[in-house]
């Protein structure tokens, strides 16, 4: 990089951070402003400026207010008042908004339930939150009522659009609230750091946590798609991903609403609605997760691909091998890859739309934020620590933990359980009493600053003595003829040390095992290249489209227990075949070299 790049690269990044202190302000902990305060300001600066658009539903930052008002007035009416929490089952609809707003304007705090759960899943993410009431919109009555024999004690709820089980009807309480604005006495002495929602993890590796937000961090969160996309009013910013999530409800939701646009919100990610939505309600941008564009990039010519007015986009998880295809083939002048964990202190954004990258961050804002890699032992799943006991930061091109130092400013708000808080903070890194953020992520930083996600502890594993990053792999897989989804993980083999690699794939007719065998020889080193496959007709996701493994290596790759076809990469056929039992046996008694 010369100098000439390096100096408008970082100017570049400066004039972002400007744009969000502009809009959200140099805000500390004890600042006396909220998130509903920043909302308010946006309605007096524009009360006719369209705020949440979904269908041929559309709502003016003064109509928000307004049913946000009614909302507050009735739950004060039942007695919720600051720091109380109420359970929010609602699903992507303005009415998740309007009660988030109406809410945070008495001081209590939203739980975003994920309405994907059932059974013990959802009752345990809305017991953890201890809420003084749940608001289950009719649609996922379902799920709310086979969650009703998990709680010890079912909380009181209240239904919204319809009936629901165990339920009071909401809509006629809110029709005889008022609409008018609060007693302003309400908030007096709340400040940002003080609670605004409940985030949970998205449950990949068992029961999801309650990540505690602050309004701090929920304007934080708005800025970073403020910032990135320069959002502002006359944007549309088109929301296909969970509002339960910090990426559609954090980032996207929270960035209009701060920013004066106008969020249209899908009711779910629809790969063949989702250009025609972006021509008719004349999206200018939208939030991205990496499969998402992936499932757009694998469905045929659309008439409508190319004649939005989409200006950039904005997420995470976007690989390489996609990236590029994706921004040629729809016309996206703006790809901005961020790195972050909705309850995590590091963030990285991708300000200069270097493919692959996850962001740059110049030395100095390294230090200032307390952003670092350290060096990680994925077979002794521990932490490297030097002589004098403390961790050794990674030089370029090492890969290695992203950790974010814990202070006043960079903060660390941790979850409802305090055990699982602890499991998340990592001392005594280089100095006796400090403290960081463990992200759980390895990631690998080059010699000029840009950062690379590499894979999720966890899902890195050994074999043959060296380190296999699941996602590197399921890149490579991706681009073999017929794949047209992958998902890596390790699996257990008697009688050798570590994991073997397997893949479960999405294939379609264009799918040949032989080419996939000589694609895999000729991309991957030996000891990366899965040893099994197993063919699915499709992989299970999280609701915001993470892959799930537990199960897929709690099954193996004994084809008595695994439901799909198992193929087995034979060396001497050069091919996957499929793995009989009598194959199987041997394996499992030495009897076949791997």
């Amino acid at each position: 990089m010369g100098l000439l790049d390096r100096v408008n690269r970082d100017a570049r990044l400066v004039s972002a951070l400007f744009r969000t202190y502009r809009k959200v302000g140099v805000l500390r902990p004890d600042s006396p402003v909220t998130f509903a305060d920043r909302f308010e300001a946006q309605v007096e600066d524009g009360p006719e400026r369209v705020a949440l658009v979904q269908g041929d539903r559309s709502l003016r930052y003064h109509e928000v207010d307004a049913a946000a008002n009614r909302f507050a007035h009735w739950a004060q009416s039942i007695g919720v008042a600051r720091g109380d929490v109420v359970a929010l089952l609602i699903g992507n609809r303005p009415e998740l908004a309007i009660a988030q707003i109406a809410l945070a304007k008495l001081g209590a705090v939203s739980a975003l339930i994920n309405h994907h759960l059932r059974e013990n899943a959802l009752a345990h993410c809305i017991a953890v939150a201890e809420p003084v009431c749940t608001i289950v919109h009719t649609e996922f009555g379902g799920e709310w009522e086979s969650a009703l024999s998990h709680f010890d004690a079912p909380p009181s709820a209240f239904a919204l659009g319809g009936p629901a089980e165990r339920a009071q009807p909401l809509d006629p309480l809110l029709a005889q609230a008022s609409p008018d604005a609060l007693d302003p006495g309400l908030r007096a002495g709340l400040v940002a750091g003080d609670p605004y929602l409940y985030i949970y993890t998205s449950g990949t590796t068992g029961l999801p946590k309650a990540a505690r937000i602050s309004h701090l961090r929920g304007m934080q969160l708005a800025g970073g798609a403020i910032a990135s996309l320069a959002l502002a009013p006359g944007d549309r910013m088109y929301i296909p991903l969970p509002l339960y999530h910090s990426a559609g409800g954090g980032m996207a939701l929270g960035g209009s609403l701060l920013s004066g646009a106008a969020a249209v919100i899908a009711p779910k990610f629809s790969a063949s609605q989702f250009w025609s939505d972006c021509v008719r309600h004349g999206v200018t941008t939208f939030q991205y997760i990496g499969e998402l564009c992936r499932y757009l990039l694998h469905t045929p010519e659309h008439p409508d691909e190319r004649r939005h007015t989409v200006r950039g986009c904005v997420g995470n998880g976007l690989r390489p091998e996609v990236w590029r295809p994706f921004q040629e083939r729809f016309r996206i002048p703006q790809i901005v890859e961020f790195y972050g964990a909705t309850e995590g202190n590091v963030a990285i954004i991708n300000y200069d739309g270097k493919v692959g990258s996850v962001g740059r961050l110049p030395a100095l804002v390294r230090r200032f934020m307390g952003t670092q890699l350290i060096r990680y032992d994925v077979e002794a799943d521990a932490h490297v620590r030097g002589p004098d006991g403390f961790c050794i930061p990674c030089g370029p091109g090492e890969v290695g933990e992203a950790i974010g130092r814990i202070n006043s400013v960079t903060r660390f708000e941790g979850y409802t359980s305090a055990s699982a808080t602890e499991k998340k903070i990592l001392r005594d890194v280089f100095e006796k009493g400090d403290a960081y953020f463990r992200t759980g992520d390895l990631l690998r930083m080059d010699e000029e600053g840009y950062f690379y996600f590499i894979d999720r502890i966890g899902d890195t594993f050994r074999w043959k003595g060296e380190n296999v990053a699941t996602s590197e792999v399921a890149e490579v897989l991706s681009l073999a003829a017929g794949v047209r989804e992958a998902n890596v993980y390790g699996v257990s083999v008697p009688g050798h040390d570590g994991r073997a690699g397997m893949a479960a794939l999405v294939v379609d007719e264009k799918f040949d095992p032989a080419a996939l065998y000589a694609h895999v020889a000729g991309a991957l080193p030996s000891y990366a290249r899965p040893l099994f496959v197993r063919i699915s007709s499709e992989i299970e996701i999280t609701g915001t489209f993470k892959h799930r493994k537990v199960d897929l290596v709690k099954q193996g790759f004994d084809p008595a227990v695994v439901p799909d076809p198992v193929l087995f990469a034979e060396p001497v056929a050069q091919s996957y075949v499929p793995l009989a039992p009598a194959h199987y046996g041997r394996i499992l008694a030495g009897e076949v070299r791997l």
